[in-house]
């Protein structure tokens, strides 16, 4: 915890995707009522869902940065690809279709959880190349 700059961003940017989740539009709360998704119904806990993703990628960031240093930049580079696919896949989905309708605010934090991922094995790809191993 070099930086505690960083994780404190990373903490209000965690509270404002799950506030951004838990406020869909009227449409939205149709569909969060109608396709059962309960993890993000409140503010609790769509926190909580938030801060559980964010929390399991910095566990993986930080049991890859214990490794040997080809091998801890090799997995979070991986990583960081996979999250980068995965940004940009909300990204279209969020922006077409019916997903369209359930209001800016509940698609921006839709998009957001993704780039929390990004920037964590953003993180992670930088410390492992920046780390001197002796």
């Amino acid at each position: 915890m070099r930086n505690p700059l960083f994780y404190i961003l990373l903490l209000v940017l965690v509270l404002l995707d799950g506030w951004l989740l838990a406020h869909p539009n009227l449409i939205g709360q149709a569909g969060v009522f109608f396709f059962d998704y309960t993890a993000i119904e409140t503010f609790p806990k769509a926190i909580g869902s938030v801060a559980l993703v964010v929390g399991a990628s910095l566990l993986i960031t930080w049991i890859a940065g214990r490794l040997s240093q080809p091998l801890a930049i090799g997995i979070t580079v991986a990583l960081l690809a996979a999250s980068v696919y995965y940004l940009f896949q909300s990204f279209t989905q969020y922006n077409t279709g019916v997903y369209k309708l359930t209001g800016a605010g509940f698609r921006a934090g839709a998009i957001l959880l993704p780039g929390l991922v990004v920037l964590v094995f953003g993180k992670g790809v930088w410390d492992a190349i920046n780390t001197k191993r002796s």
